[in-house]
């Protein structure tokens, strides 16, 4: 199993606390932003990861994150041109994967719950990891068939949620993602869809999920870096 950490994009929302910096490197509390989903990353047990950030401010992750071995792992970089959506982002690491699976985490998201298990178990197709939220129509919205432990759909940012089952930035594909990417089109944005990815394999029945316990929170907004800072002070302090 490949990791893949994925921190590119301008970061516009966060704007000017972006203007010099990625905002993968801003403080989340008192650590850089990155240090959480690489912990997720590290916790699950996988020791080969990239990190796929954008051109301006590559050099800051290599000066703060160096080869992996503080951290006894093996990191690669890659650099994406340009923003053209999390899929796209996802595809420039086919060779790095090779043929393995990758765990695919974006890179501003806070994870409390540890996934080693399934990750270990993944046996082919993809997983998605879901939290329950107040707001969920913030976000990639999933539709569940929990007697049948099926994903019946995911809507994107739907205006009246089919539920409150949040598609959180984790995900686990076996190696025919990178061909389900190729076959994609652009959005109405210009960008190519991670839910257009899971909902070829939820089309497919090849999708597995797993609802979280633990906190879950983005770090892309101003109200969300701050409310992730002050769920981690939170949970030290107990």
């Amino acid at each position: 199993m490949k990791g893949i950490i994925l921190a590119g994009g301008t970061g516009s929302r966060l704007y000017p606390l972006t203007k010099v910096t990625n905002k993968h490197l801003l403080p989340v509390y008192d650590k850089p932003m990155i240090y959480y989903p690489l912990q997720t990353l590290l916790t699950a047990g996988i020791k080969d990861i990239m990190i796929v950030s954008g051109r301006g401010h590559a050099g800051h992750f290599l000066e703060l994150l160096g080869s992996g071995a503080d951290f006894g792992v093996r990191f690669t970089y890659e650099i994406q041109d340009e923003a053209g959506g999390i899929a796209q982002a996802l595809a420039l690491v086919e060779d790095f994967a090779d043929d393995d699976d990758v765990t695919v985490i974006l890179g501003d998201n806070i994870f409390q719950d540890n996934v080693m298990d399934t990750v270990q178990s993944f046996e082919g197709g993809a997983h998605i990891f879901l939290k329950a939220v107040h707001d969920a129509g913030r976000f990639g919205v999933a539709e569940v068939d929990k007697s049948e432990r099926r994903v019946l759909c995911i809507e994107e940012k739907p205006e009246v949620p089919k539920s409150d089952l949040a598609v959180t930035g984790l995900y686990i594909y076996d190696n025919d993602v990178f061909d389900v990417i190729k076959t994609l089109k652009p959005s109405g944005r210009g960008e190519l869809e991670i839910t257009d990815v899971n909902n070829y394999y939820i089309d497919q029945g090849r999708m597995g999920y797993k609802v979280l316990d633990g906190y879950w929170s983005d770090a892309g907004t101003f109200g969300s870096l701050l409310r992730a800072s002050v769920i981690i002070e939170r949970h030290r302090k107990k």
